[in-house]
């Protein structure tokens, strides 16, 4: 899959293609349905597909500091939109500038001149253009003009999470946020993953038997509420059936909020500065304080069996 920023790194001779635009942050089942009818559309057609999206994320731009947290930082999210069949995806970076084209403007020059798109895949409620002025139909009325098709397509996928609520990205942020693994990665089609380099701590896991990566996430990452998981760690390539905690490690006064997790029965493993991804399974408890060392090394004790039936289990 071809990677692009920006408008100029598009090759000078790229053809007609079918186009889907959005920020599809985490790629979650919604998104899929309208990636996956994109890719569909341009087989029949025998033309590539095209994703863009845009960075950073619109909000952040048009109102400083409400930088939404992110389900997966862009690597990521082209590696998911890849692994559905797409073509080539291009970034388009969101400035004061850019928020401030028109609809039309917009249309011309990513739709029309750059991507000289052959039909264009959307959601009932896309919007697009300075201060969203651009809607659905306003894109299916340019389309006539410049010689492309819109089709919309349904992507109100609903499940058990969050009570029956349609899937977006919005719900799945609520549910990692509450620690609902079980909720975002319904809606997600996949275990939730966060992604950073692991850096030294003060390694308290290692003198207790637990030796553990603490992650430093990427910023503006949607980490999961405090609390013990399992799931997995996954450095280099291979993936690590784990014990993740995620707070303050309050047994110790601890103030700083952290990610760690403990590969099971691994040994030896020497992680420092690696970027390596942890990926939440399920909510195993809340974070405790606890009365003594003894105390918690039975909790953790517990805490790792259950990981490792959970994760045995998938």
């Amino acid at each position: 899959m071809q990677r692009w920023r920006g408008l100029e790194e598009i090759p000078a001779d790229w053809g007609r293609s079918v186009v889907t635009i959005g920020s599809f942050d985490g790629v979650h089942r919604g998104h899929q349905l309208i990636i996956g009818r994109a890719v569909e559309r341009a087989r029949e057609l025998g033309l590539p597909t095209v994703v863009v999206t845009f960075d950073p994320h619109p909000r952040e731009v048009i109102r400083p500091g409400s930088h939404p947290p992110l389900l997966a930082p862009h690597p990521r999210r082209a590696e998911l939109i890849a692994e559905l069949g797409v073509d080539a995806v291009l970034v388009l970076p969101f400035t004061t500038e850019f928020s401030k084209e028109s609809p039309e403007t917009f249309v011309q020059q990513v739709l029309v001149d750059a991507l000289h798109a052959r039909v264009v895949i959307e959601g009932p409620n896309f919007r697009f253009g300075h201060k969203a002025a651009g809607d659905v139909a306003l894109l299916t009325e340019l389309g006539r003009a410049d010689d492309f098709q819109v089709e919309v397509v349904d992507l109100q996928v609903c499940g058990t999470a969050g009570d029956g609520e349609p899937f977006s990205s919005s719900l799945t942020r609520r549910l990692v946020e509450s620690g609902d693994m079980t909720g975002a990665n319904e809606v997600l089609g996949r275990p939730h993953r966060v992604e950073g380099v692991v850096v030294r701590g003060a390694q308290r896991g290692r003198e207790l038997g637990y030796p553990t990566a603490n992650v430093q996430t990427v910023p503006h990452s949607a980490v999961p509420a405090d609390g013990v998981y399992a799931g997995w760690l996954t450095a280099e390539g291979e993936r690590m059936p784990a014990a993740i905690s995620v707070g303050t490690n309050p047994t110790f006064d601890g103030t700083a909020r952290t990610v760690e997790a403990y590969a099971i029965d691994r040994v030896g493993l020497d992680l420092y500065g690696l970027h390596v991804a942890v990926d939440f399974l399920a909510y195993l408890r809340g974070m405790e304080k606890f009365d003594s060392i003894e105390a918690l090394l039975d909790r953790m004790a517990d805490d790792v069996k259950r990981a490792r039936e959970l994760t045995d289990a998938v």
